[in-house]
């Protein structure tokens, strides 16, 4: 029995990916997620006929057709334990992820500046809401949000605080960490703000050349730039906002937290207009 409890307990540190998200994200994150619920289903499967095994039958001397097809009785004889166990784990899952949120939420509005902590920020120094968007530069649909929250800070600047987090999607998304880094390195210049909205702007042009091109447009010291970005200290800040991501259990971008609401996708201006006056 020691490969049952081998994969059982693989299968238990396995979380059920929240599917909440699926119908915002982005196609390539749907596929990611869907190739997690397979690979979780799998890991079910293969619980459930090791379970079903006689304690005389040893899982090492059985064959993989066999195995196959003592999967392929259960499945036929208990359909339902399948849509059963992942409902209720997903239930779980669920539960516990809202428990991090809800505390995260709590904390930033008791204690803004912890949760801040060293990312950039731009707007009030000391706002009624603080705005906390996790997002990947080379994300589409945050390149679509950065556009609506200028518009958005532009008219609210003396009241917002808006404070960015990097979450990029590497794998899906070959620029998204070094352009992170390229805009964190501008930002110990002094200039992530400007780095940031050129990102978003030329998009589709983001490489090595366009990251030059851009610090030296922006008047940034390149040789300091390219010591920056490439610093151990730059992988650490991104890494310590990917990490907090994923406690949140976000799944793509972009991602939104203000005034104890969470939203996600290409967001309205009128969606964050009604959330700043909820504090008012």
């Amino acid at each position: 029995m020691e490969l049952f409890f081998l994969r059982l307990n693989l299968f238990q540190r396995t979380p059920f990916p929240d599917l909440s998200y699926i119908s915002n994200a982005p196609r390539a994150t749907k596929a990611g997620t869907m190739k997690r619920i397979k690979q979780w289903a799998a890991l079910v499967l293969i619980g459930l006929a090791l379970f079903s095994w006689p304690d005389s039958v040893r899982a090492d001397n059985m064959t993989t057709p066999q195995l196959e097809e003592q999967v392929l009785q259960i499945i036929r004889a208990h359909p339902e334990v399948i849509l059963e166990s992942v409902q209720s784990y997903q239930k779980q899952q669920q539960d516990e992820q809202r428990k991090i949120q809800q505390s995260f939420i709590q904390n930033l509005q008791r204690n803004p500046k912890a949760v801040i902590g060293k990312s950039p920020t731009k707007g009030a120094k000391q706002g009624k809401a603080v705005l906390v968007e996790f997002s990947d530069f080379q994300c589409p649909y945050c390149a679509s949000a950065s556009k609506t929250l200028r518009e958005f800070m532009a008219k609210h600047s003396s009241e917002v605080t808006l404070t960015y987090k990097n979450f990029p999607l590497t794998g899906i998304h070959d620029q998204a960490l070094p352009a992170a880094k390229a805009a964190w390195a501008a930002g110990e210049q002094g200039k992530f703000w400007e780095f940031h909205d050129a990102l978003f702007d030329g998009q589709k042009r983001m490489g090595e050349a366009f990251y030059l091109e851009t610090a030296k447009r922006l008047g940034l010291d390149v040789d300091r730039f390219n010591r920056d970005r490439t610093s151990q200290a730059a992988a650490a800040a991104i890494a310590t906002d990917v990490d907090l991501a994923e406690k949140l259990g976000i799944e793509g971008t972009p991602f939104f937290v203000m005034n104890g609401r969470t939203f996600s996708g290409a967001v309205e201006l009128s969606d964050l207009e009604a959330t700043l006056i909820s504090t008012k």
